[in-house]
């Protein structure tokens, strides 16, 4: 069964896709609740010390199996 052909989106409405579209974000953007400046230091603070922790224990965890590796295994 063959299909009816679609109409074709007249050059007006395409133009006005983009417009809105942009529109729409800004109207988004103005809804979000942003972290105020002691919020960002804090949370900034808090992933900085994590990654030190979890870079930390990596390190640690490397130079233990390098450990390993060298003692038990190259043996």
């Amino acid at each position: 069964m063959p299909r009816a052909p679609r109409p074709a989106a007249s050059a007006k409405a395409k133009r006005g896709i983009i417009p809105r579209w942009i529109a729409d974000i800004i109207t988004e953007l103005r809804k979000v609740v942003w972290p105020s400046r002691h919020d960002t230091f804090h949370l900034t603070v808090v992933v900085l010390v994590v990654a030190v922790i979890i870079g930390g224990a990596l390190g640690g965890l490397d130079l233990g199996f390098a450990w390993l590796v060298e003692h038990v295994l190259l043996r």
